[in-house]
């Protein structure tokens, strides 16, 4: 009895994140995440786009308020706009401006796409990212195109440090996959060596020590 009670629980909340996000449409969140507190349900949004989730005087984001809270019987929900400074590391939010541009676009520029999107991750500073495209591309038969740059952690306890997000485009030869992984600036990796400048002019100084004695 109990078990069912949390899984209607989870269902009813999963329902109110998609709700919303639906609401609001794609590009515009990257998550909801919800809060509860004695005073009642706390709703966070996260976006790079508060104004457009607001909307003009708190309109639209009270018009969903009063919705879910009629919908999915809330006695006291409060929403809460986080901003997201750098919407280049967020790969919910990359993944869905490249499903945007493959809708408006067409699937035929699907590289000039991906390439632009990666580098414009790199440019803000990003250690590593990698873009998946799956589907008709550009032919009828379905392939899968993987574009990637920089530094990238595919096992072991690191790639927690990954951020990893997944898209669709609804596109006239079909529906095409998309997935992105991003690692953001300032991100400690185990098992990675950086080196400065200092540290490399080291490591030639003792290789030439190491040459001349070898010599002598």
């Amino acid at each position: 009895m109990e078990e069912r009670k949390v899984v209607e629980f989870k269902k009813k909340e999963f329902a109110m994140k998609e709700y919303i996000k639906n609401s609001i449409g794609k590009g515009k969140i990257s998550r909801v995440e919800i809060k509860y507190t004695p005073i009642g349900e706390k709703i966070i949004i996260s976006t790079h786009r508060p104004g457009l989730v607001i909307g003009r005087g708190g309109e639209k984001i009270n018009e969903i308020m009063e919705i879910i809270k009629k919908k999915f019987e809330l006695e006291n929900p409060q929403i809460e706009i986080e901003e997201i400074k750098n919407p280049e590391f967020d790969a919910r939010i990359v993944a869905e401006d490249i499903a945007l541009a493959l809708e408006k676009n067409g699937p035929l520029k699907f590289k000039v796409i991906a390439y632009k999107t990666l580098q414009k991750i790199m440019n803000a500073g990003a250690l590593g990212a990698e873009i998946v495209l799956s589907g008709k591309l550009p032919s009828s038969r379905a392939r899968v195109w993987r574009f990637s740059q920089g530094y990238l952690k595919k096992t072991g306890e690191s790639t927690s440090v990954v951020d990893k997000a997944k898209a669709t485009a609804q596109t006239r030869p079909g529906i095409i996959g998309i997935k992105v992984s991003i690692i953001a600036p300032g991100t400690k990796l185990k098992g990675r060596i950086e080196l400065d400048e200092e540290k490399l002019n080291k490591i030639k100084e003792q290789s030439k020590e190491v040459l001349k004695n070898g010599k002598n």
